[in-house]
């Protein structure tokens, strides 16, 4: 019997009930196989007006928000004891942004999301964890 090694978990983070499962299911899990975490979050421009998202000074305190926010869950992850976490984000729509340059970029063996999103049309279809699962070229863990 073989077992898979996980040395590099991603988990997403965007405060939903499910993602703040997830988040303490993946620092459980990185402590558990002595693993790096990396957290990401994904700043969504379809939560913002037009106008909004032509202001360049907007759309740059919004990230620097989540980036200050998404640190947060990296100081809470050392304080649990995960030995190596970094924070990631970006920006565009979470599920395709976490598959194609999130993943790339990380390199993770595992990707750790809730199963409902916390706002918009999408928390109720969860497509999102689903698009991830179908599209993830690792293994994806669906919390809930």
């Amino acid at each position: 019997m073989s077992t898979t090694e996980f040395h590099r978990i991603l988990v997403g983070v965007d405060d939903s009930a499910d993602a703040l499962l997830a988040f303490d299911y993946a620092i459980a899990f990185a402590k558990e196989n002595q693993a790096e975490l990396v957290i990401t979050s994904i700043l969504e421009r379809d939560d913002m007006n037009v106008y909004q998202t032509m202001d360049k000074d907007f759309v740059h305190g919004e990230y620097a928000e989540l980036e200050q926010h998404v640190l947060k869950y990296q100081h809470q992850a050392e304080q649990a004891g995960v030995a190596h976490v970094r924070a990631i984000v970006a920006e565009g729509e979470p599920g395709e942004t976490i598959i194609e340059k999130v993943i790339p970029q990380v390199k993770p063996d595992v990707l750790i999301v809730g199963s409902l999103a916390k706002k918009g049309v999408r928390k109720y279809f969860g497509s999102q964890a689903a698009y991830m699962a179908k599209y993830a070229p690792i293994p994806v863990f669906v919390i809930r």
